[in-house]
């Protein structure tokens, strides 16, 4: 619901100092909380939305979604994560899987038959970090 001007001021003064050059995505504002409605995340007691993240594939579909209470908050590298996890598995059309932690240029996984019971073989604790 913050305005593009809060997004901004965020982004300059926070979010530049988190992540090098800032988040590299556009952030929504919601301010009527229409979306946040659509969502589930909008809390009509309180007029404000839930702290919400989506992650949706250029399809529409939702990939991920996290929801936090305004206490706890969000990491910002993860989310970069998880997009570059989502594109790559998108890029290798579902041939290719990223294990927990994964980062571009790591390990990855061959998802298949031959797999299952297997993943701890391949992707050992000390690839995850």
């Amino acid at each position: 619901m913050d305005s593009h001007f809060v997004h901004k001021v965020w982004q300059d003064y926070e979010l530049s100092k988190m992540v090098e050059g800032g988040v590299p995505f556009p952030m929504l504002s919601d301010g009527p909380g229409n979306i946040g409605k659509l969502y589930g995340v909008y809390d009509e007691d309180a007029g404000v939305e839930m702290r919400g993240r989506f992650i949706i594939d250029p399809d529409g579909v939702i990939q991920a979604i996290e929801i936090l209470t305004p206490p706890v908050g969000r990491n910002v590298s993860e989310l970069i994560r998880q997009i570059k996890a989502f594109q790559h598995v998108r890029q290798t059309q579902g041939a290719e899987a990223t294990p927990s932690g994964w980062q571009p240029g790591r390990p990855i996984l061959k998802p298949g038959p031959d797999l299952v019971g297997k993943v701890w073989e391949e992707w050992k604790v000390e690839n995850a970090f």
